[in-house]
């Protein structure tokens, strides 16, 4: 028979005598990265190395604080980098809906906007003043009076030539008119002009005509010298105007002369100047001076002067604006309006020549930006557009700034089934995050790592401002964490957890007015964890104390077993036993699994129950028919069930069915079986023992009640105080089997027997027994099938018809249901 474990088996507790110091402040802290070499390499590599669509994925957990453990990371790692550039946007003077960018080294982009917002002010000023000037008003009315004469000079020679010629030029409301000259140098009188000879007449016609054309030639170039007049003014008033501008731009042009971009726009500010002269001497210009200052300035995106080192950014809602930026607008008069001063910086570009930390789950949640981050790394560049512009659902126009260049490693934090879902249904994934850093879920609990664990607790609570904790917090903290990990050998990694599991236990310390956190504080804090989640817990284990759910946890019964479950609720798990029952009879050698054919279990159970139904036909009758109908039922289970560990109990109800032996009601059993027998391990061991144990303490006093589990599951046992005391008492106890036969043996109290050369198994063995039973049930469906014959013979020749009618129905019906489609079904699924 196996032996029961011992107290020391279920539980491994940690040495208070393991830890040097007596509170964890005495501890240097420590890079939560420790135990995560390999995730450590990883990042290494990605952060190293430049070349293109080398971006990393993080692979964890979401217990383990991804974002807090790269981004510490990161942190150091950008120290020690330069910082990036500066990044803005210029008006674009030749092409206003293209703004061009500026890349400028860190901290001059800050300069350079003071600078033009100075310049801006100063001109604001300057250039009033120096077309209000008395000089320029001088030289403004010379040119006018010089023209004035020009014009007048032209005029007069006209009418010079024409008194010289005895005609008059005259000037009335509706322009120049010609008339012959009396005495006096007057007008002749048009009596007088008749009585004049008539080649006179003729000669004074005649000389009128040139005149008039003389005159017109004349006033035909009054708008060439109206023009040249403009052009002289235009000319003045650059020349003014140069000298209001040209010492503040020529200052910043040496300033700023490494910088072509820079030169560039200073050029360009004073070309626009000298362009929109009359916005400044107009009253009602076309461009207010306003409009034109406003081209001027430096829209800065980014600002690096106070960067150190490269940017780390975490983009906590990662949706295509956050990321690319966008163009906001402002309504006048009605009517949305933008210009390059409105273009917003997105996360791309404040971490641009840096690290840009993202949440795969929420970029792949919101609208297009997957799509998005995956093109702006292909193509290298941020264009700066929104979502209906990039698929071209929109047609108004708008601004499309110049792209900038990218230069950042994406940082991706998720799952590890969403990296795997990735790699499988997105071509392009693998080419653009091409390192994968996969943190450690647990870490080996070794006397060496005690330590090591201990200044990692250190470090949580000193970075969560937490009372030290003494030798004996850090051991329960310790012990905690192997409980955690379901593994007396490992150590979860998982630092949320302990973080929660230590903010609480403060709170209890602080309760108390207690100066350091120990075991009683960390132990209170686990207890109430599960106390908080224990309602449906304590619910379900009620329905079984009342008797709703019929367990039964003491006495012995035929075909029917307890078996061990799990049910999950969120991120709490309790066990809860489950009566399982089988039935055998006589049959043509199939298994019915009552779970499956009512669509109730999961492709995992019932892959169990065709092994354990191939164990059947293979150990008992290896060279003949399995004449078996047998079923297997999870009594009072209306929900799904899923999962293999449940094939021992099986088995074993199956066996107590067929041989008639009563299965002990004081165990619970859980694992899993091959096809030769062998008990495998399974999950969740820890919580399916102290489900049974606290149904069973529920019900009265214990007497000895029992739990069977694999073998290869013992080391993962981290049992809660009640049942470790218990098993101190011989009041519970827990066996560990490597063969379905020794679990057999411990149910029923008999020895199961070993088969011999040919596969028998002693008579009067439990194996034995089934072996026999099963000869008997083989025998019974011979001389069933023997009768049949007979009757389907007689009947045959004593009326052709009726026997060939009931053969039929009788012998081809029945033998297709029950032969053809069961066998089929069980068979061809078993094979």
């Amino acid at each position: 028979m196996v032996e029961a474990l011992a107290v020391s088996e279920v539980y491994r507790g940690c040495p208070e005598a393991a830890f040097s110091f007596e509170v964890t402040s005495e501890l240097e802290s420590l890079d939560l990265l420790s135990g995560h070499e390999r995730a450590r390499e990883a990042l290494a590599f990605g952060t190293a190395i430049r070349s293109d669509g080398f971006n990393l994925f993080v692979l964890g957990q979401p217990g383990h604080g991804m974002h807090s453990l790269v981004g510490r990371f990161l942190e150091e790692r950008s120290r020690g980098e330069a910082p990036p550039p500066d990044w803005g946007y210029l008006y674009n003077f030749d092409d206003p809906s293209v703004p061009h960018f500026l890349q400028l080294p860190p901290g001059m982009g800050r300069q350079l906007r003071r600078d033009i917002e100075a310049l801006v002010d100063e001109l604001r000023g300057a250039i009033p003043a120096v077309f209000e000037s008395e000089e320029y008003q001088n030289r403004l009315q010379e040119l006018k009076q010089a023209m004035g004469e020009r014009q007048r000079d032209a005029i007069e020679a006209v009418r010079r030539e024409a008194r010289e010629q005895g005609v008059l030029l005259l000037s009335t409301p509706n322009g120049f008119t010609f008339a012959p000259a009396g005495e006096d140098d007057k007008m002749m009188s048009p009596e007088d002009y008749e009585q004049l000879p008539k080649e006179e007449r003729d000669r004074i016609e005649h000389t009128v005509e040139i005149l008039q054309r003389k005159l017109t030639q004349a006033i035909r170039r009054m708008p060439k010298l109206a023009k040249e007049l403009r052009e002289q003014i235009v000319a003045l008033n650059e020349e003014v105007m140069q000298s209001a501008i040209g010492a503040p731009l020529a200052e910043l042009e040496e300033r700023y002369a490494e910088e072509e971009g820079i030169v560039a726009h200073l050029t360009a500010i004073r070309e626009a100047i000298l362009a929109h002269v009359d916005a400044f001497l107009s009253d009602e210009p076309e461009i207010p001076p306003e409009a034109v200052f406003s081209r001027f300035h430096l829209n800065l995106i980014v600002d690096n002067a106070d960067t150190q080192g490269a940017p780390v950014i975490y983009q906590d809602l990662p949706g295509h604006q956050h990321l690319v930026g966008r163009i906001e607008h402002h309504v006048h008069n009605g009517t949305l309006l933008t210009d390059y001063s409105l273009i917003r910086a997105g996360a791309l570009h404040r971490a641009n020549g840096g690290y840009l930390v993202l949440d795969v789950r929420a970029v792949l949640t919101q609208p297009g930006a997957w799509e998005t981050l995956k093109r702006i790394l292909r193509a290298g560049e941020i264009r700066t557009e929104s979502l209906e512009q990039a698929y071209g659902l929109i047609s108004t126009v708008t601004l499309e700034p110049q792209p900038i260049p990218l230069d950042v490693k994406i940082v991706l934090l998720g799952e590890r089934l969403l990296y795997y879902l990735l790699c499988e249904h997105d071509p392009e994934f693998l080419e653009l995050f091409k390192v994968q850093v996969d943190l450690e879920d647990e870490l080996p609990r070794s006397e060496a790592n005690l330590a090591l664990y201990a200044r990692m607790v250190a470090t949580l609570a000193r970075e969560s401002a937490l009372r030290p904790l003494d030798r004996s917090g850090v051991a329960a903290t310790i012990e905690r964490a192997s409980r955690l990990a379901d593994d007396q050998q490992r150590l979860t990694a998982r630092h949320r957890d302990l973080n929660d599991l230590l903010q609480e236990a403060d709170h209890w310390a602080s309760l108390e007015e207690a100066t350091v956190i120990t075991r009683a504080h960390v132990e209170k804090a686990v207890d109430q964890q599960l106390h908080r989640a224990g309602r449906i817990r304590e619910r379900s284990h009620e329905q079984i104390t009342r008797g709703t759910v019929m367990i039964a946890t003491e006495g012995s019964t035929v075909g029917q077993v307890n078996g061990l479950s799990v049910l999950a609720l969120g991120d709490f798990a309790f066990g809860q036993p489950t009566r399982i029952t089988a039935t055998a009879r006589p049959g043509s050698g199939q298994v019915v699994d009552i779970e499956r054919e009512a669509r109730l279990g999961g492709r995992l159970h019932t892959k169990a129950v065709m092994i354990l139904s191939r164990f059947l036909a293979s150990r008992y009758a290896p060279d003949a028919p399995l004449s078996l109908s047998a079923s297997l039922a999870f009594e009072q289970s209306y929900g799904g069930i899923e999962g293999d560990s449940a094939s021992v109990a099986e088995v074993c109800a199956l066996v107590s069915a067929i041989a008639r032996v009563p299965l002990a009601q004081g165990f619970a059993v859980t694992g899993s079986i091959n096809q030769h027998g062998e008990v495998q391990a399974v999950g969740g061991v820890n919580e399916k023992i102290e489900g049974f144990f606290d149904v069973c303490r529920a019900r009265g006093e214990l007497s000895g009640q029992a739990a069977i589990l694999p073998a290869a599951n013992v080391e993962h046992l981290m049992l809660k105080a009640e049942v470790r005391e218990a098993m101190a008492a011989g009041r519970f106890r827990i066996f560990a089997v490597r063969h379905v036969d020794e679990a057999l043996a411990l149910l029923t109290g008999e020895a199961p027997g070993e088969p011999d050369a040919d596969g028998q198994f002693p008579a009067e063995s439990l194996n034995g027994r089934v072996q026999a039973r099963l000869a008997a049930f083989r025998e019974a469906v011979k001389a069933a099938r023997g009768g049949d014959e007979k009757e389907e013979a007689g009947q045959g020749g004593g009326d052709h018809k009726e026997g060939g009618g009931d053969h039929r129905k009788e012998g081809g019906g029945d033998h297709r249901k029950e032969g053809g489609g069961d066998h089929r079904k069980e068979g061809g699924g078993d094979e």
